[in-house]
């Protein structure tokens, strides 16, 4: 078994203070647009892209750049940025929820998280509306707002508030999404599908939700949430129960008490999407 990664304090109090930083400036431009007049573009199966997403991003990497010199990057709206990949990573989602913000839904966020060495060190989601502000560091818990969080207690799928998404790749992937949806929707108490899988996922962390899955994700839209569920004392896996890796195409969270019958409704023949 290869030894386990020790990360330094010094680097986890540095990519947690820059991850912050990053997302409440980043925030700080969403909700300057929010309910305001701003372009929108479309990237077709990726969804909508406004000028919030662009300048959000733009002022988080400033920050992050400027701090962390030797960092890679990997951000939604401007791709792979090179840089000594063995140091560490920036994965950034600057808008985690456009089309909400474009209809004035208000559940979106700003998603920061830093690998280190190949390893999640850090995660920060920043809900601006609310300024719920949640921060995940390696092996040492979970918090939003400075206050510890961790995942639910239920233990039943019938006493369970579940969240989900769907691809917008509609004609390829929706049905198999639905027959997940119908499982699920005959056992749960109740099913919610917001719009964001960053929330979804800072939502079970805190114990709001008791679990989520998705599948056809994007590393931006999974890394810091994962890190926060984990941290917080759940259960994050692809759908065939394989440990999370950012690179994962699926994500299923819970507690550790619910999982393993969530899993069976979600994949109960699992394939590989």
């Amino acid at each position: 078994m290869p030894k386990k990664l020790k990360i330094p304090q010094k680097v986890l109090s540095d990519l947690e203070k820059s991850a912050t930083q990053a997302a409440l400036a980043a925030g700080s431009v969403i909700q300057f647009y929010f309910g305001k007049r701003f372009k929108i573009g479309s990237k077709g199966a990726l969804g909508l892209v406004t000028s919030a997403d662009l300048e959000a991003e733009k002022v988080a990497l400033k920050i992050l750049k400027k701090n962390q010199k030797n960092f890679s990057i990997l951000a939604e709206e401007s791709g792979l940025t090179e840089g000594h990949k063995k140091e560490g990573r920036w994965i950034i989602d600057p808008l985690d929820g456009t089309t909400n913000f474009v209809h004035g839904f208000p559940m979106f966020c700003v998603s920061i998280a830093a690998e280190w060495q190949g390893e999640l060190a850090v995660g920060v989601i920043y809900h601006p509306i609310l300024q719920d502000l949640y921060v995940a560091v390696k092996d040492q818990g979970a918090t939003v707002n400075g206050e510890p969080i961790s995942v639910s207690k239920t233990k039943r799928l019938n006493d369970s508030l579940l969240t989900t998404g769907f691809t917008y790749q509609k004609e390829t992937w929706l049905d198999k999404e639905m027959d997940a949806f119908e499982r699920l929707s005959r056992t749960a108490r109740a099913i919610r599908r917001p719009g964001s899988a960053a929330m979804d996922l800072a939502y079970t962390a805190r114990g709001v939700f008791d679990g989520f899955w998705e599948r056809r994700l994007a590393p931006w839209d999974t890394a810091a949430g994962a890190l926060l569920v984990m941290e917080a004392g759940g259960r994050v896996t692809d759908f065939s129960g394989k440990p999370f890796l950012v690179e994962s195409k699926e994500i299923l969270a819970s507690n550790k008490k619910l999982y393993p019958s969530l899993q069976d409704l979600v994949a109960p023949k699992f394939e590989q999407f």
